[in-house]
C-alpha cells in the first residue's frame, strides 16, 4: 500500500465560514479547518481576534493530497473565492483580521503563489492591483468548535450571512 504525503494549505479571505466549502468537497481534501493565523498572540479567541488587536487573520488550513488536487489547484481555487484588489477586508467583513493572505508553507508552495498571483495581475482581469498577500505561515489556531464547518452546522444562517456578504454577487461578476 502506497502512503499519502499529505500538505497543508492556508488561506486567509476574509470571513472563514465562506472559505470552508469551496474547498471542502475537493477530491484529494482531507480536512478545512477554519482558525487564525499571522499574529502574535497564542491561542486566541474569536473575540480576541475581532478587536483586531492580536495581529491574527481568520483562514482556513487545508490538509491535501497534492497527488489528487496539486496547490496550483488550490491556489486558483482560491483566488475565485475572494477580492484580491481588497487589502483590508473582504465583502462586508472589514478590518485586518479578514484580509487575503496565502499563508505557504514551503519555497515550492510560495513560488507557485507568486507565479499565480503575477499571472491574474497580467491578465488584466482587474483593473486594480492585485494586493492579495503572501506569506510565510504561521503557528495556526483552530477556532472555537462552533465555527468549524459552520456551512453544514448552521445552514440557514450561513446562507443568509453569505447572501447579504457581497461574496456571491462578487464572484458571480468577476470570477464566472
Amino acid at each position: 500500500m502506497v502512503e499519502k504525503k499529505l500538505e497543508k494549505a492556508t488561506f486567509a479571505g476574509g470571513c472563514f465560514w465562506c472559505m470552508v466549502k469551496p474547498f471542502d468537497s475537493l477530491p484529494g481534501i482531507e480536512s478545512v479547518i477554519s482558525g487564525y493565523t499571522g499574529g502574535h498572540k497564542e491561542n486566541p479567541t474569536y473575540e480576541e481576534v475581532c478587536t483586531g488587536t492580536t495581529g491574527h487573520t481568520e483562514a482556513v488550513q487545508i490538509i491535501f493530497d497534492p497527488a489528487v488536487f496539486p496547490y496550483k489547484d488550490l491556489v486558483e481555487v482560491y483566488w475565485q473565492q475572494t477580492d484580491p484588489t481588497d487589502a483590508m477586508g473582504q465583502f462586508v467583513d472589514r478590518g485586518s483580521s479578514y484580509r487575503p493572505v496565502i499563508f505557504y508553507h514551503s519555497e515550492e508552495q510560495r513560488k507557485i503563489a507568486e507565479a499565480s498571483k503575477k499571472a491574474l495581475q497580467d491578465s488584466g482581469k482587474f483593473n486594480k492591483p492585485i494586493v492579495t498577500s503572501i506569506e510565510p505561515a504561521q503557528p495556526f489556531y483552530p477556532a472555537e468548535d462552533y465555527h468549524q464547518d459552520f456551512y453544514k452546522k448552521s445552514g440557514a444562517h450561513y446562507h443568509g450571512y453569505r447572501s447579504h456578504s457581497g461574496r456571491d454577487q462578487y464572484i458571480e461578476s468577476h470570477w464566472k
